[in-house]
């Protein structure tokens, strides 16, 4: 095992200890957007993969078979995050549509970028962009999870109200 897996799983599994203690006990307490809002804006965050284009900020020779899908696939989220924040702000129906939407992207982005650095060996290439596999992406995956939890709650509410709906027809 290399260290960057050594890292990544190690800051998973803090960033899923805090949240286990402080918010997952809350989220019946909680609105949905009231927890959606903070991590659409925390995603919206990662254009910051496009260092893995950027010459400095990784090192020469890094596997384009890795960067340009991780440093692409990151920016797509970063483009829906902030694109369903306003629905998920105002309670629009489309809201939970567009956070479905981005998501799913996100979270397939992440778990493609890992299998890609591993299968490519991308790490000793990774520079200063080391931090992002180390540190963002665990953040990214624990709160995609919390998101996850969110939407699929919604769902659950939506399907009682429909049945209670069509027992009392």
């Amino acid at each position: 095992m290399n260290i960057l897996t050594v890292n990544l799983l190690f800051s998973t599994l803090v960033f899923w200890i805090g949240v286990r203690i402080y918010l997952i006990p809350k989220l019946d307490q909680l609105e949905p957007r009231t927890v959606l809002l903070p991590i659409l804006l925390l995603h919206s965050l990662r254009h910051l993969g496009l260092m893995f284009l950027a010459p400095g900020a990784t090192y020469a020779g890094i596997p384009p078979g890795f960067a340009y899908p991780a440093a692409f696939g990151d920016l797509l989220a970063a483009v829906l995050a902030p694109a369903a924040i306003p629905a998920v702000a105002r309670r629009w129906r489309s809201g939970r549509l567009l956070a479905w939407i981005f998501n799913v992207e996100g979270t397939v982005d992440l778990f493609t970028a890992i299998a890609l650095a591993n299968t490519y060996k991308a790490a000793p290439y990774m520079g200063a962009a080391y931090w992002i596999p180390a540190f963002w992406v665990p953040a990214l995956l624990v709160t995609h999870y919390v998101t996850f939890v969110v939407l699929l709650r919604l769902e659950r509410i939506s399907l009682r109200i429909a049945v209670r709906t069509i027992h009392f027809r």
